[in-house]
């Protein structure tokens, strides 16, 4: 799993982001996953989610 399959994030699930802001270094946000913003079955950027924290950014990592 890498973040590019709608079907593989589940709401509230534990994530890491990277934010329109972080592209260029990388840097991964985590958080929970309260809604998924990208439509499309997949995404080869990664899918894009909103975080409980209201933070939004494409799926990079899953945490356990």
């Amino acid at each position: 799993m890498d973040g590019q399959k709608r079907a593989d994030i589940k709401y509230g699930m534990n994530v890491g982001i990277v934010l329109k802001e972080d592209q260029s270094t990388g840097y991964i946000t985590y958080g929970k996953v309260q809604k998924i913003l990208t439509n499309s079955p997949t995404h080869p950027h990664g899918i894009k989610v909103r975080l409980s924290s209201g933070e939004v950014g494409r799926v990079k990592e899953f945490v356990k």
